[in-house]
């Protein structure tokens, strides 16, 4: 039966640009929407920047411009990244626009309809100076939990814990620092306790990896807590309708972004928007990091159970990235921006390298400098793209003309070939670690075959034997590539130019490239010079140093 799948990445915030800590799901989730795509599925990738909320109306007022164009320049800037990096989107689209705010309002309505939305009086800090109550990022004071100062009202920089902003200790204005008083005034609630057995069903092993659903049966064991989703004005984001001067919370409204983005692609593509998000027709399938699983595993399901839509299918949750084994540092210069990145390195090297570390778990990514540079140019440069360099340099002496295989060449073809089930399986299940093993491991095979073959000495004593050894290399490469191609999308174009064919694909995999003229080798990788690497790094300590 055909697959319609719907994958979809955690929104970026449209406050700042996008680094290499964030690169880690994007990657993620575009490896496995190319593998699927590369087997001809029907298969559409969404995403938007998350537009809305407190941090984007503070730098909208330092700036002295309107929260839309702080969030539409970096919209711009973040759809540049992506592109840069082959993150391929199918839509990338923005929280602030009328389909979310329609469809925003439709959750609401419909929980509200169902005694699911209840309103009551709470206490929040207030400034007496501005006139106006202070939302998480607009006050700030000492920690409850570890003492740290002039931390925000949501959570603590240093420790890490989260608050409410009237827990805070000497608590002030963010903007005129004067000190903050308190007064009480209605919000609306989502109560999820109304949920709880719908979740405890839900959240299992079909859905999420078996140590996110230990972590969620903690909570539950704590106690669900209903949701206050509002916010008085001043607020950035949608007015609740019905309700003047109550906004709703940005995570309320963030998420369903993802409906929101499907449905403008669905209105340019004339495809069914209720296929995917309110009958199970279409398989849904969300990736994020473990910082925000709390959310999406738990008041995202039931808000989508509540308002009449579909759960996901499953939710993959990754960890953190760390950098030689500690936290990303602007101090250390390795909190690196893609922009930054993108100036001095390759983006292949990154995906690539991500794949590597990359599995279904929760585990962090540890990105290793050392190690980096040697798995590129071991790799990437030394074994994979030197046969295809290699072959074509030799080949353009015999006018760059392929012959035919004899039976040992299509025999060790075909073996890589019979690899390709297991190596589709590991993407299937996001153990993307494995695949890169196991294509690792036939381009190893088939440098073995063409240094035992040895046809630059062949092409003196014996050039036709020297082009069928050529071509069986090349039909190897043709594999890899197709193995390689939801990783390295490049990769996999540049053989399919060289041979040229169709880019190679898990569709085509069965065809051979015989009795054919190659075309102009292009460069697939370059070695990565430990400079590089460094100036990176430099140049990250000065956009740091200069408030960048």
């Amino acid at each position: 039966m055909a697959r319609h799948i719907l994958i979809t990445a955690a929104l970026p915030y449209g406050n700042g640009p996008i680094h290499i800590g964030h690169m880690v799901e994007y990657v993620q989730a575009d490896i496995w929407a190319r593998y699927h795509k590369s087997c001809g599925r029907d298969c559409v990738y969404v995403c938007a920047t998350d537009t809305h909320g407190t941090p984007i109306m503070i730098r909208a007022q330092k700036e002295g411009v309107s929260p839309e164009a702080v969030a539409a320049r970096f919209h711009e800037e973040q759809t540049r990244d992506f592109a840069a990096f082959d993150v391929g989107f199918d839509n990338f689209y923005t929280t602030h626009s009328p389909e979310n705010r329609a469809l925003t309002e439709t959750f609401f309505t419909r929980l509200r309809a169902k005694g699911h939305v209840t309103a009551r009086e709470i206490e929040q800090t207030y400034c007496e100076k501005d006139q106006m109550f202070l939302p998480d990022r607009y006050v700030r004071g000492q920690c409850p939990k570890c003492g740290a100062e002039d931390q925000y009202g949501d959570s603590c920089e240093k420790c890490g814990s989260t608050y409410n902003p009237t827990d805070l200790k000497d608590a002030r204005c963010a903007v005129c620092r004067s000190p903050a008083s308190r007064r009480t005034s209605e919000h609306f609630f989502f109560r999820i306790t109304a949920y709880e057995e719908m979740l405890r069903q839900w959240i299992g092993p079909a859905h999420l990896h078996p140590h996110v659903v230990a972590k969620l049966q903690e909570w539950f064991q704590a106690g669900l807590q209903d949701w206050d989703f509002t916010r008085d004005a001043p607020y950035w984001g949608f007015e609740i309708p019905g309700a003047a001067g109550k906004y709703f919370y940005v995570w309320f409204d963030a998420p369903i972004g993802y409906l929101a983005s499907t449905k403008n692609w669905c209105e340019r593509t004339g495809r069914d928007f209720d296929a995917y998000w309110v009958s199970d027709e279409a398989e849904v399938y969300h990736f994020i990091g473990k910082d925000i699983l709390y959310f999406h595993a738990l008041y995202w399901p039931a808000m989508l159970s509540g308002a009449g839509f579909r759960a996901p299918n499953r939710i993959w949750v990754h960890g953190f990235l760390t950098v030689d084994g500690v936290k990303m540092s602007k101090a250390r210069g390795t909190f690196i921006n893609a922009a930054t990145y993108l100036k001095h390195l390759d983006p292949q090297y990154l995906r690539y390298y991500y794949a590597c570390k990359l599995g279904p778990d929760v585990a962090d990514i540890d990105l290793s400098m050392q190690d980096f540079v040697a798995r590129v140019n071991s790799d990437l440069v030394g074994s994979f793209a030197n046969l295809p360099s290699r072959s074509a340099g030799l080949l353009k002496k015999l006018e760059n003309r392929l012959g035919r295989m004899d039976d040992a060449g299509r025999a060790l073809v075909a073996g890589i070939e019979a690899g390709a089930a297991e190596i589709g399986r590991a993407y299937e299940a996001c153990e993307y670690a494995t695949a890169m093993r196991l294509a690792m491991s036939h381009a190893d095979t088939l440098n073995r075959y063409f240094d035992n073959e040895k046809p630059w000495e062949k092409m003196k004593t014996d050039p036709e034997r020297a082009r069928v050894a050529l071509t069986t290399t090349l039909n190897g490469v043709r594999l890899l590539a197709a193995y390689l191609g939801p990783v390295l999308p490049r990769y996999a174009e540049k053989v399919g130019r060289l041979l040229g064919v169709p880019t190679p694909d898990f569709q085509n995999l069965g065809e051979r490239v015989e009795d054919r003229t190659i075309g102009a080798y292009e460069r697939i990788a370059e070695r990565l010079l430990p400079e590089a690497l460094a100036a990176v790094v430099e140049a990250t300590r000065e956009e740091q140093a200069a408030g960048v």
